[in-house]
Parts: structure tokens; C-alpha cells; sequence
């Protein structure tokens, strides 16, 4: 079973009261179902809506009982973020890099 730690943002954050907590999981899946079990119905929800980040790198639409955890590892859990990603933003609200690009090189 690998241990590491679980980063709540924004709305997760508020239905935790934490802003991080330590997992003890083998699975995304199973993380994720020990913190609702934890916290209760409200963060549920706000699970459902939220985009994962594991150890650097993005979920995205892949099952999250596929999703391996590693000793030391890092859980993001990103609620979706108030306007929604626009052309030029990934799914974190962030400007991606080929927007900025295309910004640097215009006059």
C-alpha cells in the first residue's frame, strides 16, 4: 500500500477543512473513496466535479481504479474553477502554453 498526500484546492479545501491530508491507497480510486468516507457527503460532491492531478501529471478521462499511487505521491484535487476554461485554457483554468506563445508573438 503506498502512503503520500492528498491537496485540496478551493472548494474542496472548504468541504475538508484542510488543505492537505496523508493517503494510504493503492489506487486514485481508493484514495478518493477513504476521503469521502472521511469527510462525508458534501466533499462527495464536490469530488464529482473535480480534475485530478497524480504526482504531477493529469487524470484527465482515465479510470481512477486504474490509476497506480506511489509511495511519497501527490493527490491535487482541482474543483473546477468559476468561468469555466475558455479557448486558450486547459482544464485547470490555466492560459495554456501555446495561447502565451501566440501572445508573445503578436505586435
Amino acid at each position: 500500500m503506498a502512503t503520500g498526500t492528498i491537496r485540496y484546492w478551493a472548494a474542496a479545501r472548504a468541504a475538508t477543512g484542510v488543505g492537505e491530508e496523508p493517503y494510504a491507497a493503492d489506487t486514485l480510486a481508493t484514495a478518493l473513496a477513504e476521503a469521502r468516507a472521511r469527510h462525508g457527503e458534501q466533499l462527495g460532491k464536490v469530488l464529482d466535479r473535480c480534475s485530478y492531478v497524480v504526482d504531477a501529471a493529469p487524470v484527465g478521462g482515465r479510470a481512477h481504479d486504474t490509476i497506480e499511487l506511489t509511495d511519497g505521491g501527490t493527490i491535487e484535487v482541482l474543483p473546477p474553477f468559476a468561468g469555466g476554461a475558455g479557448a486558450n485554457e486547459n482544464d485547470h483554468g490555466q492560459t495554456s502554453r501555446n495561447a502565451v506563445a501566440g501572445r508573445a508573438s503578436r505586435p
